[in-house]
């Protein structure tokens, strides 16, 4: 089973999406140094809030509410504290360096909540059996717009298709720590077709994908969104797909790597 996760601070479509099934609400309050490493990319960067994890906590009732702080720095523990106070259910931490940035985060969370530390650079990953093993660390995400950048790559997948992220899989489904990793469009979109990423999501044994800005795309209200898009068919067509990739052989999935492993290098060196 593949979970869910959107990034949406409006309480409404907060509200209408986990009715739909979204499994997790992702409030993104990461800022500090986002700007500098993507500003000339048109990739996502926050405008989200404090005061937006209190209001879509009570828009979604029992759906989980995952909130991303700043990586880790002098004003993490407060941060920690408030968003722990208004309702958060996961906390995530990005762009870590060390194990003790993971170590110093989870010390102050203290077991309350489980945390999600966020490997988005080629240290973060060569560290992550150890990020994996630490007190509090419930499962793990990789970032790959942040690692492809840090890596100097050209598209988001290609750490994907040049098999940079199979020995970290290798090395969590060893340990039992659940991960996910990268966006999803809609079924047939994407210079990357979402339903061949998900069958890389199988091939890894990856548990979890963040809905892309393909799913809302800006939309003000819930009226625009079902007006632009059937979300629950959308969200159906993807489970679908992974679905039917997770009954597949291993020589399927060999072959949907190959085809991915195709494209993403024809859309690399364009």
């Amino acid at each position: 089973m593949m979970k869910l996760m959107m990034i949406v601070n409006r309480p409404d479509i907060a509200r209408f999406v986990a009715q739909c099934g979204v499994d997790r609400i992702f409030v993104d309050l990461e800022y500090l140094g986002k700007q500098e490493r993507q500003g000339h990319l048109d990739t996502w960067v926050s405008r989200h809030v404090p005061a937006d994890i209190s209001r879509v906590r009570d828009a979604i009732g029992d759906t989980t509410l995952l909130v991303r702080l700043n990586p880790w720095h002098a004003g993490s523990s407060e941060e920690i504290e408030d968003a722990i106070a208004r309702g958060a259910d996961i906390l995530m931490l990005p762009m870590f360096h060390k194990v003790s940035e993971v170590e110093a985060f989870c010390a102050v969370v203290g077991g309350r909540l489980p945390v999600i530390p966020l490997a988005e650079t080629a240290a973060a990953l060569d560290v992550l059996p150890q990020v994996a093993s630490v007190p509090g660390v419930a499962e793990v995400f990789i970032g790959l717009n942040d690692l492809h950048l840090s890596l100097g790559l050209k598209f988001m997948f290609e750490p994907l298709a040049e098999g940079l992220l199979d020995g970290a899989a290798a090395q969590l489904r060893q340990l039992g720590v659940p991960f996910g990793f990268g966006g999803l469009a809609r079924v047939g979109e994407g210079l990357l077709p979402a339903e061949r990423i998900i069958g890389e999501h199988v091939r890894l044994g990856s548990s979890s994908a963040i809905l892309s800005r393909t799913f809302h795309r800006q939309a003000a209200d819930v009226q625009a969104m079902q007006s632009e898009m059937d979300f629950p068919g959308e969200l159906a067509r993807l489970r679908a797909a992974f679905d039917e990739y997770s009954k597949a052989d291993d020589a399927t999935l060999a072959a949907n790597h190959a085809e991915v492993v195709r494209i993403v290098r024809e859309i690399a060196g364009r």
